[in-house]
């Protein structure tokens, strides 16, 4: 088995589309658009996501106290390829709030899950984040945004 059949493999498994985001100790805001994203526990509320370790925000989500993660609905495909952009401001002119911790919080996102930074993980190129959820909210019957092999979807039932 090759990397890109590994990929391509992966690129199957049809998931939600979400951006984590984070206050720096100075202030900056970061988020960056994510779709390793999933539940582990109910009691207490624990959820996860992964971040490669060679990513420039490393370092502000390892010190950070708190986090923000953000499922996105089907209308904001643009705000998850913005946040998928590198070198730009990607929150100007986005709306959002200030969450636990002082987490940005996005407006319009289907669900969103506040949490404190309770775990890392080093697993292959990868670190895994897990939160304790200290607020969440969602908006029901909205419509989430899906990515399936390398394109944005909504849901659509059977």
């Amino acid at each position: 088995m090759d990397t890109q059949q590994f990929r391509a493999a992966l690129g199957l498994f049809a998931t939600g589309v979400t951006i984590v985001t984070v206050r720096s100790a100075d202030g900056e805001l970061v988020g960056l658009t994510a779709n390793s994203f999933n539940s582990v526990s109910l009691d207490p509320p624990l959820v996860l996501w992964s971040l490669a370790r060679r990513a420039g925000s490393m370092p502000v989500f390892t010190r950070g106290s708190h986090y923000a993660i953000n499922i996105l609905a089907a209308d904001q495909k643009d705000l998850a390829q913005r946040f998928a952009t590198r070198d730009i401001d990607r929150f100007a002119g986005v709306a959002w709030r200030e969450g636990a911790g002082g987490a940005p919080v996005l407006e319009g996102a289907v669900a969103t899950f506040e949490c404190a930074n309770r775990s890392r993980y080093e697993e292959g190129d990868h670190v895994i984040f897990v939160g304790e959820v200290e607020r969440c909210t969602a908006r029901l019957g909205a419509q989430p945004l899906i990515f399936h092999g390398g394109r944005y979807f909504t849901e659509l039932p059977l």
